[in-house]
């Protein structure tokens, strides 16, 4: 088969299908490229399935309140697969008067970008989720909110773009992007050269590596975050959940079991030399303060952890769009940990981006000149 295709995606993760999916749809023809031998090897199966608009960057908002609009509701029955979409609201909660005032600054910053959230005291947080202690003094509440199955959601992009003719190639790791007169051409893994007119760079982090074979480095860094799951639970409510210091997130799943992230601030010490290993002292933070929340999953039982590397981006949001130091490169990563929930617009954007050269939703500022020097 041909090594040549219209566009090139590296990255078999959620990023990397939605993108392939949505330029499929336009009769671009595409060819994917995973590292690992699995597609949504990263941080597309290991994070917590939120989608989310409140607690985001005012950068990111418009392209999130987009994709919750336009695509989260329909997704299900466009990937052909139970994506388990629940737009029940999110709660952010907060226990001292610190953590009033960050949720403050979140939710005035959202309200201007356009945002349908609100701050609420602890008697209505726990009229919306009775099962919250006395603890939580406030909350900022986004009705419009909701979270979603990361697993079944990546595996329905990787399904429908394959429908439509986008090929998959897993335990192909790219080693070097080239030029050819000066526009980028080339794709070169271990074992083989790839060949097109556009190159999408959706590997996370090691989209880094990968761009400085070309003279760009995107400003970011590996941050492990970790995940754990319940025993299944009677059904208790539906909103996603987070704190003003995000020391935890999570929800009830469809099947009943809870799902909840975080990190103890101490993952960078594990002696795991770098593999996607948890470390022992994680989980224990975690429901430590799960607990102080929720004082009725005390006694739920952990079935299993999971950890994994975001690419934790200089500023906190993404790196999206074309490169004007190398014609034919486009970036996608720098997600921060908010991929998965931005997924379904960055994909639809990039592919307008491709086709058209323009986008619908404005990504000017998470284009990657946004890190050059002002002079």
């Amino acid at each position: 088969m041909s090594n040549c295709a219209e566009v090139v995606v590296v990255g078999g993760g959620i990023i990397g299908c939605s993108t392939a999916y949505y330029l499929a749809k336009r009769g671009v023809s595409v060819i994917v490229l995973e590292g690992s031998d699995h597609i949504g090897n990263g941080g597309s199966s290991r994070n917590g399935g939120g989608v989310r608009q409140s607690g985001r960057d005012p950068r990111e908002l418009p392209l999130v309140m987009y994709g919750i609009k336009y695509h989260w509701p329909t997704l299900s029955e466009e990937l052909e697969v139970d994506c388990e979409y629940h737009q029940d609201g999110n709660l952010r909660l907060g226990k001292t008067e610190a953590h009033r005032k960050i949720l403050e600054g979140l939710t005035e910053r959202a309200v201007r970008v356009g945002l349908d959230v609100r701050m609420i005291d602890g008697d209505e947080v726990r009229r919306i989720n009775p099962y919250l202690s006395g603890e939580v003094i406030c909350a900022s509440w986004c009705p419009t909110d909701g979270h979603a199955n990361p697993l079944t959601t990546t595996l329905g992009y990787y399904k429908v773009a394959r429908k439509l003719g986008v090929r998959f190639i897993s335990g192909e790791k790219v080693v070097e992007l080239k030029k050819i007169k000066g526009k980028l051409r080339r794709v070169i893994t271990e074992n083989h050269v790839y060949e097109g007119e556009t190159v999408v760079l959706a590997a996370g982090y090691a989209s880094r590596k990968i761009a400085a074979t070309v003279g760009i480095d995107i400003p970011m860094q590996p941050a492990m975050l970790e995940a754990l799951v319940t025993e299944a639970q009677p059904h208790m409510f539906d909103q996603m959940l987070g704190t003003a210091e995000a020391d935890f997130y999570g929800h009830q799943t469809k099947h009943g079991s809870f799902v909840f992230g975080g990190s103890s601030g101490l993952e960078g010490f594990t002696k795991d030399n770098g593999m996607q290993s948890c470390y022992s002292k994680t989980a224990p933070c975690i429901c430590r303060g799960i607990i102080r929340y929720f004082p009725v999953l005390a006694e739920a039982k952990i079935v299993r952890t999971w950890a994994g590397w975001m690419d934790k981006a200089a500023d906190g949001v993404p790196v999206l769009g074309k490169v004007g130091e190398v014609p034919g490169l486009v970036l996608a990563c720098g997600f921060t940990g908010h991929g998965f929930g931005i997924s379904p617009a960055v994909g639809s954007q990039l592919a307008e981006l491709i086709v058209d050269g323009a986008t619908t939703v404005d990504l000017s500022q998470l284009r990657y000149d946004r890190f050059r020097a002002k002079i």
